[in-house]
């Protein structure tokens, strides 16, 4: 589980690199012929990765209802991201995927709610949700890559 970890913080930290030089207005920026943007998508992969391994395991998760709402699955991005609010979720992509691990070290995952994700993969439990989940990075991280293109 460890390179799970490790390859989980790598593909973010690439993230932010790739995107350092993009000021606020690019990052809210939905290009022709896409429904979302740079900043969206990063703060969805903050989202998903706490519902599907901190919501799922019946724990609270680390981000408030407000981001989850905002960017959880089959949302859209409904106002422009603040250079503040991006700093922070910036934070968050870094910092709780350090805390999953910790808390997944601790053994604070007793429990799991069965889920079917939207491609039908049934995940049993937080190790199937944890390697889903970085599938699920990839993608979002091809989608970034082709958003920078077009900004």
């Amino acid at each position: 589980m460890q390179k799970q970890f490790e390859d989980l913080l790598k593909t973010r930290q690439f993230l932010l690199k790739v995107t350092e030089k993009a000021t606020i207005d690019q990052l809210n920026k939905i290009p022709k012929g896409f429904k979302n943007n740079i900043a969206w998508n990063i703060a969805h992969l903050v989202v998903t990765q706490q519902l599907l391994c901190y919501k799922l395991s019946g724990i609270e998760c680390l981000i408030s209802e407000e981001m989850i709402t905002n960017f959880q699955k089959g949302t859209n991005p409904n106002y422009s991201v603040s250079e503040s609010e991006m700093g922070t979720i910036k934070t968050q992509l870094i910092e709780i995927p350090v805390k999953l691990e910790e808390d997944y070290s601790k053994g604070i995952f007793k429990s799991y709610n069965k889920y079917t994700t939207s491609i039908g993969v049934s995940l049993n439990s937080i190790d199937e949700a944890i390697a889903f989940n970085a599938y699920h990075e990839g993608i979002h991280l091809g989608v970034i890559l082709q958003l920078l293109k077009f900004i």
